[in-house]
This record gives C-alpha cells, structure tokens and sequence, in this order.
C-alpha cells in the first residue's frame, strides 16, 4: 500500500473532500488524525470508518484558525498516531461578498481559517518531519489561487497567499527532505451548506452552461482531489515539490 506506515493529519475532514481524503489515505495504510470545527458526530464518523478498514484513528474538533488550539491538537495526534508524515490542510471558507461589503471581521476569518490555519498547521508538524528527515505538506487552494473575481477579495487574498506559503516552505523545508505542494480543485460534486456563499455565481453549478465552461464537460469528484492528495502523499511524487496542481477539468485554461 502507498502509505503503509504513515500516518495522516487531515484538517475540514467531517465530510466532503476532506472526508474522501481521509478515507482514501486509510485505505492506502495510513493512520489518519481528522480535524474539524463543526461537525462533530459526522467527523468522528470518518474516524470510524477509518478504523473500520484497519487503520489507527483519531477524530479532534477544534478551530484550526486558533494556534493555541492548533498546537493542541498537533501534539493530540502525534501522542495517539506517534508521529505526522502528511499534513493536508483542507479546512477553508469561501463567503462571495462585494469588497465594500466585507467588514473586519469577516476578513480576518476568511484569512485565519484559509491562510493562518495552514501556517498554523505546518508549523506544529515540521520539527517532527525536520527530526525524520520526510515529510509531505499539502494545502488547498482552488480557481481563487489563480485568479481573481468579483466579490472575492479575502477569498483570493487568502488563496494567492497559500500559494506564496507553500512555495516558500517548499523552499525552507526541502533540504530536510520535506516535500509541499498545492492543490487546486475546480467544481467539485459536493454537499454545500452555506448557499448564501455562491449567490453571486453568474451560472448554477451543475447547469449547462457551466458545464460547457469545463473542457471535461462534468464536475469533478471528492475522489478526484483525494486521488491526486495521495499522489503527493505518496513516494510517487518524491521530486515534486513547490508545485500547484489544478484539478480542474481544464476549467483553468478558458
């Protein structure tokens, strides 16, 4: 198995993406830590199901965008897993408001939750993963790493700078052997609670017209970005580091 005595740290994993990831990495042989927010019977569901295929598993709720609790939580999954190789920091919030609509407060949580909890995250891993001499960070940006858009602001902002991070991690942490690389998935199948958040889409997801902006022709699914995560996590991509990856059906290009 890919990741036979790993073992996996995977923040916003109670359902969707982070979720798939999670489950795909136990199946693959790691021992997985899940971290969320909210959710809390759904995340320790995955743990669940993690365990159900044999594997180690530990479901912790805390506010990833919080340091304190994030240093918590990092030691509570190195004293039940022994160690963190993986690190996927999927936890991210996507409110689409007109810049002159965005207050203080809402700004510093789109970047605390997208941004600081990545930097928060790779912070409390790295002296294990500098100790070992490995290690795999992965982050999760999207179509906001790339580019901009109306009424996305902290959105973007907080995107473009997981991006100038992990480049500079990549850099930092690869003479200790430490990989880190960015994911960008497109339009992902995925069960979205907060609709208020895509209201200022010019076509509804899942519509024709959307569709036809896809070269693919279909959106993609929470395997998709599990599949390419596992890629990174993997030794499959041992001299791949600093990269941003889109999974995007091609969206990117048009």
């Amino acid at each position: 198995m890919k990741l036979e005595g790993k073992c996996a740290l995977i923040s916003g994993a109670s359902r969707n993406i982070g979720k798939e990831i999670a489950l795909t990495f136990a199946r693959a042989g790691a021992d997985v830590a899940v971290l969320s927010l909210n959710n809390p019977d759904e995340l320790e569901a995955v743990a669940e199901e993690c365990r159900a295929l044999g594997r180690k598993a530990i479901a912790i709720r805390g506010d990833v965008a919080d340091s304190g609790q994030v240093s918590e939580m990092v030691s509570q999954s190195i004293d039940t897993l022994g160690k963190v190789d993986v690190l996927v920091s999927n936890a991210g919030i996507r409110p689409h408001t007109p810049l002159l609509e965005v207050d203080d407060d809402e700004w510093r949580r789109v970047l605390g939750v997208n941004l600081d909890a990545t930097f928060f995250l790779i912070r409390a891993v790295l002296p294990g993963m500098i100790e070992r001499g490995t290690g795999s960070i992965l982050a999760m940006g999207g179509k906001a790493a790339l580019t901009g858009r109306p009424g996305s602001a902290a959105v973007t902002a907080s995107k473009h700078g997981l991006l100038g991070l992990i480049r500079a991690v990549a850099a930092e942490a690869g003479p200790h052997g430490i990989r880190a690389n960015l994911i960008n998935p497109g339009s992902i199948l995925v069960e979205r609670r907060n609709p208020e958040w895509y209201k200022s889409r010019k076509h509804a997801r899942g519509s024709d017209a959307h569709i036809e902006g896809i070269p693919l022709r279909r959106q993609g699914a929470v395997a998709d970005i599990a599949e390419a995560c596992l890629y990174f996590a993997s030794d499959e991509s041992a001299y791949v580091t600093g990269n941003n990856l889109n999974v995007m059906g091609g969206e990117y290009i048009l």
